[in-house]
């Protein structure tokens, strides 16, 4: 990584961070890329909610107990002994994109409704095997699966929702919507997707103990790439290809998702360590406590300078690995910053956002649908959580 002192830190910090409580997102609105046009995204997530929850509240109904009741409360719609709740369910990207996406190649959002589903399950099968390996006991202000349930339980749920995803798009051409041979093309995106992310995972795994070879920031974002880029990746694209667009678009909205998905894991990194637990539903510092080669912590190491070379010592340390107080994690945050770390970040998530953008000029589609993919690109930047 040869330009990573190119960001005006000073100024990135200004617009970016939340330093002192100022601004409301870690990442503030592109302000080198236009505006998206007016679209109301929280209408757009919530049509895909309405959408996609009833067909996916049956495919875990099927699920053999307690499967089915683990997966309930992991979706949040129950507590752990199975009484109804509103818990926060996700942010619900992936199944807006899906749906979107079937309106991209002219055909209605429910057309896009199986990939929706699909993608959801798939999405939540990887957190519930990434709580367990990174051994986290929060997601979304509650209790992760593997510390109600035990560790087995988010084995078997994560591996049931895998199957179910593929099952549930095999049976698309069942509603009339789809034909077979588009809803095999469907399946073969996805799978693909899903085998990257767990590639992305294992990379992602064998970063953190790798305290003296230093992970360059193109191996990151080649990991994340694989980790986040994929899923929404074949989100952008999934319910286009149940409508039978060719490949050549549906591979051009697969680029808007993959460097979407770049934009927003670039926003998650900058929110696993200066994102405030109270929104995020995460331990503070949680990133850096697990000693995670993310964005931030990679440009910072690439910096060279001295903040640069005190963080690579606090982090080959292997004296109180795991277990270090808020005041030392709250050292590493600051140097990170100090060497360049977050204003890089944030910058790379603009690039990521207005390349994802570029994209979309490759696919013919409805004005009103381009201007609401836009409006998704933009939320994915600037958000808390």
């Amino acid at each position: 990584m040869t330009d990573i002192k190119t960001a005006d830190t000073k100024s990135a910090d200004t617009r970016y961070s939340r330093a002192n409580g100022e601004g409301t997102s870690v990442v503030a609105r592109p302000d080198q890329a236009p505006t998206a046009p007016a679209a109301d995204v929280p209408a757009l997530l919530d049509h895909g909610r309405t959408l996609c929850t009833p067909v996916l509240r049956e495919a875990v109904s099927r699920l053999a107990a307690p499967m089915d009741a683990v997966s309930a409360y992991h979706f949040g719609w129950t507590d752990a002994e199975g009484n109804p709740t509103n818990a926060d369910s996700g942010k619900a990207v992936r199944p807006a994109l899906a749906l979107l996406s079937a309106r991209a190649a002219g055909a209605p959002a429910s057309v896009g409704v199986p990939g929706g589903v699909a993608v959801e399950l798939v999405h939540n099968f990887s957190l519930l095997h990434d709580d367990l390996m990174d051994r986290d006991e929060t997601r979304r202000h509650r209790a992760t699966v593997w510390t109600v349930f035990g560790p087995a339980q988010a084995i078997l749920v994560g591996d049931a929702m895998f199957a179910l995803a593929n099952e549930i798009l095999l049976e698309a051409p069942g509603l009339g919507t789809t034909s077979a041979v588009d809803a095999g093309r469907a399946v073969h995106r996805l799978t693909v997707a899903t085998r990257k992310l767990i590639d992305g995972q294992a990379q992602d795994l064998s970063f953190e103990h790798r305290d003296h070879d230093r992970v360059s920031v193109e191996e990151c974002l080649e990991m994340e790439g694989n980790k986040t880029g994929a899923l929404l990746a074949v989100s952008a694209s999934i319910g286009a290809v149940l409508a039978g667009i060719d490949d050549t678009a549906a591979d051009a909205l697969e680029r808007y998702g993959y460097h979407l998905g770049l934009a927003f894991q670039a926003v998650d990194d900058l929110l696993g360590i200066w994102g405030e637990t109270e929104v995020t539903g995460k331990p503070n510092f949680g990133d850096l406590r697990q000693r995670k080669k993310s964005l931030p912590v990679c440009a910072a190491l690439a910096d060279g300078g001295k903040a640069s070379r005190r963080l690579a010592e606090l982090l080959a340390d292997p004296e109180g690995r795991g277990d270090e107080d808020e005041e030392q994690l709250a050292v590493r945050a600051a140097l990170i910053e100090e060497a360049g770390g977050r204003a890089w970040t944030a910058e790379e998530a603009r690039r990521q956002h207005s390349t994802a953008l570029a994209a979309l000029d490759e696919v013919a589609m409805p004005t009103e649908v381009r201007a609401q993919f836009a409006a998704l690109a933009e939320f994915v930047v600037v958000r808390e959580r």
